[in-house]
């Protein structure tokens, strides 16, 4: 079964538990590709790049729960 691989870096598991750190370093601040038999099996995303992620999706989640309430009646002060 074939997998896309949805980063511009890839390596191995075995030259990640060579030497982790190199991960980030050629990953250049964007995610890494883990490769298990060609496969991808995670991807190692650096903190700066997981925050971002994490505050998008926060934003995401708020904006839908602001476009569902859009037609709703406020209450009167």
């Amino acid at each position: 079964m074939a997998h896309a691989i949805l980063a511009d870096m890839s390596m191995s598991i075995t030259e990640l538990k060579k030497d982790p750190m190199s991960v980030m370093t050629e990953g250049e601040g964007g995610p890494v590709a883990v490769l298990n038999r060609n496969q991808p099996v995670f991807y190692a995303v650096p903190a700066a790049l997981y925050e971002l992620m994490i505050e998008q999706l926060e934003n995401d989640e708020l904006n839908a729960i602001a476009d569902a309430r859009r037609g709703e009646k406020g209450v009167p002060v």
